[in-house]
């Protein structure tokens, strides 16, 4: 898999900005993706050790909105990753990647 395909985009929350000072950061991949794929295209895209990866998997959830019409929100798969103490990559706010 490519890169890019590998690591959609970062998941910019409070919760995440909160783990960042404890060097974890929080991206949203690629379903398919396993953990060494996550940890590989993460240290090769920026240039960190990556300690650790952790995998998150949320299911579709529907709503019915007040005109009757249901709305499906997609399923997605979020990657918390561990960085060695005292390495930081680039701002994440900064960096955008295309869906």
């Amino acid at each position: 898999m490519e890169l890019f395909k590998i690591i959609k985009k970062p998941v910019i929350t409070e919760k995440s900005q909160r783990l960042e000072l404890s060097w974890v950061y929080t991206m949203e991949v690629n379903s398919l993706a396993t953990k060494v794929d996550i940890a590989n295209a993460f240290e090769k895209l920026y240039g960190v050790d990556v300690k650790g990866v952790n995998i998150i998997k949320t299911r579709a959830k529907f709503k019915n909105s007040r005109k009757g019409v249901t709305v499906k929100k997609k399923q997605t798969t979020k990657a918390l990753i561990a960085l060695s103490k005292n390495e930081r990559i680039a701002d994440l706010m900064k960096l955008k990647i295309k869906d």
